[in-house]
């Protein structure tokens, strides 16, 4: 398939080189959909440590080059990795990538992350030999891309068909420091430090400059783009997207159906499908069970939590009535490291009750995977969720979701409807523990006494389709949108199918023929030629790439170094 579009990834993790949270299963996955889409989608992140330890045979190192930073300048390598389709690219700089953790000290890595966008930026077009159409920037770490891409390249005449795509996964973490230390690191002109430029609350804010710069601005679910908007939930930033509103969109996150896959998935005790999931789930619960030493009960309803444990994920509702739950007689399995008061607090309550809980602070992937398959209440009482995966992965593993309606929760996971029967999860609206153990319990009481209905909201999850292709398809449209370069056809495929539709409706115009001449010659004839015309209406659109003219930018980049220098 011819692809159109070129699209480089900037961000500060991706797996399955680095997690530390749900952008890297983004950065991760996303690309490799687009690709199957028509759009060469490369990835670009730093080169930490454990990347290069694992993968220290199979990297080709293409080169390197100084990068100023502010009075100095800095070694900066790249290299680049093939995985599952998709070209890597990798900053190297052992002095600010060197280290076991991704994220080390807060006002060092606005420094780190300083460097590495403008890394990035020198490094693309000729030197990287990829000159993307569009620079899609992910959260904080990379927020000052588009703006650097302004004042210092394009003003210059360089990556002039360029656009940005900047990605907000979580608003809370916006890169904030003093405006006289990121203005000599990033080398900052006057004229752009504005108030309503990338200042706020007298420093400079990285995500607010990405918002302001980019081309289009998305987060990861149609209910999180509202919600950023409003003053709880918009950190400060809700008016400066609302006065950007007209280029801020909400595209909801898939998931990694080859990692979450309960047929395929070598991590639990029993694969299964939808045909066999009794079975599948009996199995996989009594193994926790006695994994766990928990009371092996296969009737108590087994309630599951898989997060970090901080208040943005519901930790206080969850402590307030923990206990009632037990009591009403749930089992509950905690998985997730966090904030130490959280940590102390479940390890107390399920030392008080030996068989009914256990806190694991701990992830374990392997243990991850068996809790989705053997739970039967999915727990995701988030204060704010700007997707989740969780309720996804659960759902596909045929655990059924309780979450508070917020952000991609709230678009992902439908009610259940006593009346209609409609549903695959249990919501509830409020921030409120009581309102949450309702519904808790209302969930139990249908798992215990009303297996029919159960049932019918376990297949509905497992039946949903929570793959990148439906996501991947809209900013493929989205980069279509910004750039004026249509998206890639996939014609050969379908022409002998098309070849088959035109006989088919040969023979069918004369079956109308004999009965109807009149009416053939009217209307239903022309009605039955458009199927084969198809592949002739398309071809104007294949004219249109011309259009960007993506070489031009190419052709001017061997002077790039010295100008950019």
């Amino acid at each position: 398939m011819e692809k159109n579009i070129k699209v480089l990834f900037a961000s500060s993790e991706c797996s399955p080189f680095v997690k530390v949270g749900g952008l890297a299963d983004v950065v991760g996955s996303l690309p490799v959909e687009l690709n199957k889409q028509g759009v060469d989608a490369r990835v670009i992140i730093p080169l930490y440590k454990k990347i290069k330890v694992k993968y220290s045979d199979k990297l080709h190192f293409l080169g390197w080059k100084m990068v100023h930073m502010g009075w100095r300048s800095l070694y900066a390598g790249l290299f680049s990795l093939e995985v599952n389709g998709v070209v890597f690219y990798f900053i190297d700089n052992e002095y600010y990538f060197n280290f076991d953790q991704i994220y080390v000290d807060y006002v060092f890595d606005i420094e780190r992350y300083c460097f590495y966008q403008r890394a990035v930026l020198d490094f693309m077009g000729d030197f990287m030999d990829f000159e993307p159409n569009v620079l899609h920037c992910n959260d904080w770490q990379t927020g000052m891309m588009p703006r650097l891409l302004d004042c210092h390249f394009k003003k210059n005449g360089y990556h002039t068909n360029v656009q940005t795509v900047y990605t907000i996964h979580n608003l809370k973490y916006q890169g904030v420091h003093s405006i006289d230390v990121v203005r000599e690191m990033l080398d900052l002109p006057d004229d752009y430090l504005r108030e309503d430029f990338c200042i706020k609350d007298k420093a400079i804010n990285f995500m607010k400059a990405g918002i302001v710069f980019s081309n289009s601005v998305t987060t990861v679910s149609p209910t999180y783009a509202y919600e950023i908007m409003t003053d709880y939930y918009g950190e400060g930033l809700n008016y400066t997207l609302q006065k950007y509103a007209y280029k801020v969109s909400g595209i909801i996150n898939g998931m990694n159906e080859l990692e979450y896959d309960p047929s395929n998935d070598d991590k639990i005790p029993m694969k299964y499908t939808i045909k066999n999931y009794k079975e599948g789930k009996a199995a996989c619960k009594k193994s926790l069970q006695e994994q766990l030493n928990l009371d092996v009960n296969p009737g108590a309803p087994l309630c599951a939590m898989i997060s970090r444990l901080v208040d943005q994920k519901g930790l206080d509702l969850l402590l307030y009535v923990l206990e009632e739950m037990l009591y009403d007689g749930m089992q509950v399995v905690i998985l997730g490291t966090g904030d130490p008061y959280y940590e102390r607090a479940l390890t107390d309550i399920a030392n008080r009750n030996p068989g009914k809980m256990c806190a694991c602070i701990d992830f374990d992937s392997g243990l991850a995977h068996t809790i989705y398959a053997a739970s039967d209440i999915f727990l995701m009482p988030s204060i704010f969720e700007p997707c989740g995966l969780s309720q996804l992965c659960s759902m596909a593993y045929g655990s059924v979701p309780v979450v508070r309606e917020t952000g991609g929760l709230k678009d992902t996971v439908t009610p259940y409807n006593e009346f209609t029967g409609e549903g695959n999860g249990f919501s509830f609206a409020n921030i409120n523990a009581h309102e949450f153990l309702f519904v808790t319990k209302y969930a139990a009481d249908i798992y215990r006494h009303h297996k029919d209905v159960w049932d019918k909201l376990i297949e509905a999850g497992m039946k949903g389709d929570y793959s990148w292709k439906k996501s991947a398809g809209e900013y493929a449209g989205l980069y279509s949108l910004i750039t004026g370069i249509p998206r890639a056809e996939a014609e050969p495929p379908k022409a002998p199918a098309a070849e088959t539709v035109k006989e088919a409706s040969d023979k069918k115009e004369t079956a109308v023929k004999k009965a109807e001449p009149k009416k053939t010659e009217a209307g239903k004839a022309p009605a039955k030629k458009v199927p084969a015309k198809k592949p002739a209406a398309k071809k104007p659109a294949a004219k249109k790439p011309a259009k960007p003219a993506p070489a031009k930018p190419e052709e001017k980049k061997p002077e790039d170094k010295e100008k950019k220098d």
